[in-house]
């Protein structure tokens, strides 16, 4: 007897040994390759061969003192050829041993050996690689090759043809185990309901199945809501085996238009489910079941319409597995195998429900997803302006970003807030923080901005009380803010900062300046003041106004990046040439162009004003004193002002206006009362006293002497409006002209 020690070889990984051949009885010794012996008895059992390969062929038990006979796969290889194995066969189908019919009691066998089949392998002997964690391979078959006959017949797996370019069938519990594995891991990197689905689809088909329908309820209930109607179910997505294969391997796209199969048949858009039908009872059972369970085979024409149930092929050869979220069902997905290919096994059950179930849970959660990401659309949309005012001798853009698809509330805003006087106030903060309290207290601190410029503060004394009201919001509620009003008419611009970037002004000729205001400290620190400053604000001129997510960034710092903005707008405004200032929009545009894949660290607003300004020519202005001969002598200056614009067609009507109103600012004013005509798109005309009560519209009765200036006003003019000032109040109204 040979005394070389037999090892068994627990995993069909193993690495063969120059000059070796495999042994095919299990215990005998492995010897080099002798011709090859046709045994005429006991035919050897057939060895578990990994997923996608072929089983061994048969081979005789031999004795342990008897040489082993060469196998058939090595013996139809290369001749002498150590380790060859017939194609489509691996090395671990012909070498796997059947140990426990030679080992001896004197040489005893440990099952947790390593791997060795020659006695001169020492311990530098190859050890065996790890199983990798993937859906398993399946191979093509080659052409006509049937499965593997043992003693009793066909084997119980593979006892069909297998066509070729279809995948074999998972032959052992560890192939199901990492299908499952990995299916639940690509499932499972889904973030939204789409990205889900097509994880299910692409994960089944087509290790698992050769065609799955996907359905989902319609509308999705979202986290604890109780649906309200009928259920009904809609076909999300569906997905088969396509006709061929790529060429490259690269994965299942087909070359051409494939040809219609019964498969493509299968399935309606809509199904409503019916209480008590054969559907809703399967739904209601959750298990998966096979369709030709007389249950399922029932609730087959109700799911996919009365020509669906004779698509589905007969037999173990569909799957119905109802998906369930947390609460309820919320949909089914059928999978499908064509008649070329085995039937489902009992243990598929378990892989569809588990398939089902992630699915399942992750839709439910991609919902609740879902909801939060439009609270959170739905809350930025609000607390940021809907549309930019249309303010007279400005033109304004404005631009949003946030700072990722995940995060998409923030505490960055801007506004722009018509002033009396045809001035506007242009406004853009920083609320630190990406969270919905951010974007709550950039809410309030905006809507404190905005009443506050409706009483006419001066720019510094916003800021001091918005720094207050940051402060009575809670502790370390802090932003940054950068107040301007612009005024068209004296083509000045009033601006104060809190701690915010500075702006950058780029003139006509595409010289970009970054313009010096005082920083200022934080809103929130509290115990500071606020400096403004006055600075010219050209015709032709373009005010960007931005927050730090523009400029500042991982990669770079903040004057870096104001340092690219400047050039960037030069460059862009030497497209379009010294005299013509580049349309808003696109400027924009191209601005946020000059943002790297590394630089969305933070949201970003972006705010725009091109000066366009009132000329002198264009503007009247005048003091009248508060008595009696006022409106008299209001009347005669519009209708000089009117007859040097060419604009006598609106005498009647102004002069009237003009009367009303400058009468009721003399009966209540003691100082004196401007008057102020500006000609631009519309004729605006202006009248302010010092006096703070707004005027009100009312209904006169028919005893009434007055009461209705303000009537007339509302009935003829285009726009008309009241501005309570720190000083007064301003009474304006507008009328359209051809001029």
């Amino acid at each position: 007897m040979d005394s070389t020690r037999v090892t068994e070889q627990p995993t069909s990984f193993e690495r063969l040994q120059p000059g070796v051949a495999p042994a095919e009885g299990r215990g005998a010794p492995a010897r080099a390759p002798e011709p090859a012996r046709v045994p005429d008895t006991a035919a050897a059992l057939p060895a578990q061969g990994r997923s996608g390969g072929e089983p061994a062929g048969p081979g005789p038990a031999s004795p342990a003192s008897d040489p082993a006979p060469a196998a058939p796969a090595a013996a139809s290889g290369a001749e002498g050829a150590p380790g060859a194995t017939a194609p489509g066969t691996t090395a671990a189908d012909a070498t796997a041993p059947d140990a426990a019919s030679s080992a001896t009691a004197a040489d005893p066998v440990s099952e947790h050996s390593q791997p060795g089949a020659e006695a001169s392998a020492g311990p530098d002997a190859p050890r065996p690689r790890p199983v990798p964690e993937a859906i398993p391979v399946q191979p093509a078959g080659s052409p006509g090759r049937t499965a593997v006959q043992g003693p009793d017949g066909p084997e119980r797996r593979t006892g069909q043809v297998t066509a070729p370019g279809r995948p074999t069938p998972m032959r052992r519990d560890g192939d199901r185990l990492r299908f499952v594995g990995a299916a639940t891991r690509r499932i499972a990197r889904g973030i939204d309901l789409d990205e889900i689905v097509m994880g299910l689809c692409r994960a089944t088909v087509p290790t698992f199945s050769d065609a799955i329908l996907v359905y989902l309820r319609d509308p999705l209930p979202v986290g604890d809501e109780r649906p309200t109607g009928p259920l009904v179910l809609r076909l999300r997505r569906s997905d088969r085996i396509p006709a061929e294969r790529d060429p490259e391997g690269a994965g299942f796209a087909p070359l051409v238009q494939p040809e219609p199969s019964e498969l493509d048949s299968v399935g309606e858009e809509l199904c409503t489910v019916r209480p008590g039908s054969a559907l809703a009872e399967v739904l209601r059972g959750v298990r998966p079941v096979f369709t030709d369970a007389p249950a399922a085979r029932a609730a087959l024409p109700e799911l996919l319409g009365p020509d669906g149930e004779s698509a589905v092929p007969d037999g173990q050869r569909a799957i119905l597995a109802p998906l369930r979220g947390r609460r309820r069902v919320i949909g089914a997905a059928l999978f499908l195998r064509g008649p070329e290919r085995i039937p489902f096994e009992a243990d598929d059950l378990l892989v569809a429900a588990q398939l089902a179930t992630h699915s399942a849970l992750g839709i439910d959660k991609a919902v609740l997803y879902g909801r939060e990401a439009y609270i959170a659309d739905e809350l930025q949309r609000t607390m940021l302006p809907e549309h930019l005012p249309r303010c007279t001798g400005v033109r304004l853009a404005s631009r949003y970003l946030p700072a990722a698809e995940t995060a998409r509330v923030g505490g960055d805003w801007y506004d722009a807030i018509p002033l009396p006087g045809s001035r506007v106030a242009l406004v853009v903060g920083d609320v630190m923080g990406h969270s919905m309290t951010s974007a709550a207290i950039m809410g309030q601190l905006r809507t404190t901005a905005q009443t506050l410029a409706g009483l006419d503060l001066p720019p510094q004394e916003v800021l001091h009380h918005l720094d207050e009201q940051a402060q009575r919001l809670g502790v370390d509620r802090m932003a940054t803010c950068l107040y301007a009003v612009y005024d068209p008419v004296s083509h000045r611009i009033t601006i104060a900062n809190a701690g915010h970037p500075p702006p950058v002004l780029l003139h006509l000729g595409g010289r970009a300046e970054v313009l010096r205001v005082p920083a200022g400290a934080p809103i929130g620190v509290g115990g500071v003041d606020f400096e403004a400053v006055e600075l010219d604000a050209p015709a032709g001129a373009t005010l960007l106004l931005y927050t730090d997510g523009l400029v500042e960034s991982r990669l770079r710092d903040v004057w870096t990046g104001i340092d690219q903005l400047r050039d960037k707008l030069a460059a862009t405004a030497q497209l379009t040439g010294p005299d013509h200032p580049p349309p808003l929009e696109a400027l924009c545009d191209e601005v946020l162009d000059m943002l790297g894949p590394g630089d969305r660290d933070d949201d970003i607003a972006l705010l725009a004003a091109r000066f366009d300004g009132i000329a002198p020519s264009d503007v009247a202005y005048w003091f009248l004193e508060p008595e009696d001969a006022a409106p008299g002598r209001a009347r005669r200056l519009a209708r000089r002002a009117l007859s040097r614009w060419g604009m006598e067609e609106l005498s009647d009507s102004v002069e009237l206006l003009v009367s009303e109103v400058v009468t009721n600012a003399v009966r209540y004013a003691t100082r004196p009362v401007t008057l102020r005509l500006l000609r631009t798109d519309v004729l605006r005309c202006e009248v302010g006293d010092d006096v703070p009560q707004l005027p009100r519209l009312r209904q006169a009765r028919a005893t009434d002497e007055g009461g209705r200036g303000l009537y007339l006003v509302n009935r003829m003019a285009r726009r008309w409006g009241a501005t309570r000032l720190s000083t007064g109040k301003v009474v304006w109204f507008e009328l359209n002209h051809t001029g």
